[in-house]
């Protein structure tokens, strides 16, 4: 009976560690961001390739690189008018939206006339930039790349996945932000 508790106590001695700590799971998430990075960057190189080749296309109209990264020209031109819609501003335009084949996915009609509210409202992003770039009274046309437009899923209808955009905005009228005393 001696060797019995003798054993047991042991027993009890031995079992008694502390509760190992768990260890987290290292996942290495460094590869795949980098594939996603470079995925991005062949398919942006690719679609800049197809803007340059639109653009060739296209020998009557003068192109301008804006600064987020699409390109445009001047249908329609307000020497006149020297403001362009800043944040918070109320702006009344119409657009339309095209593939780079010019099949109309989106007419002016079937958008209408919309009153934006620069930058407080969703429009894809190359639209709320082109907002800023025009004038009252001007109308522009856009060559958009997809990270532009609506990017991976497209927008769930008319545009497909990682599709490039042709858009001409018209900016029919601006009004400013009125300060509130």
């Amino acid at each position: 009976m001696k060797r019995f508790i003798y054993i047991l106590l042991t027993m009890a001695l031995v079992s008694c560690e502390g509760p190992v700590p768990r260890h987290p799971v290292k996942r290495n998430t460094t590869n795949s961001i980098q594939a996603a990075i470079e995925r991005s960057k062949k398919l942006l190189a690719t679609e800049e390739a197809l803007m340059q080749t639109v653009m060739r296309k296209d020998s009557t109209n003068t192109y301008v690189q804006s600064a987020s990264g699409s390109w445009y020209y001047y249908n329609k031109k307000n020497n006149k008018a020297t403001e362009k819609a800043q944040p918070d501003d109320l702006v009344t335009m119409t657009y339309n939206v095209l593939s780079f084949d010019n099949d109309t996915i989106y007419s002016m009609q079937d958008i209408g006339i919309l009153k934006y509210k620069v930058d407080k409202q969703e429009l894809f992003p190359g639209l709320r930039n082109a907002v800023k770039v025009l004038k009252e009274n001007e109308t522009a046309t856009f060559l958009f790349p997809s990270s532009l437009g609506y990017g991976v899923p497209g927008d769930g209808d008319r545009i497909g996945v990682n599709m490039p955009l042709k858009s001409t905005v018209a900016v029919i009228k601006i009004e400013k932000e009125q300060d509130s005393l």
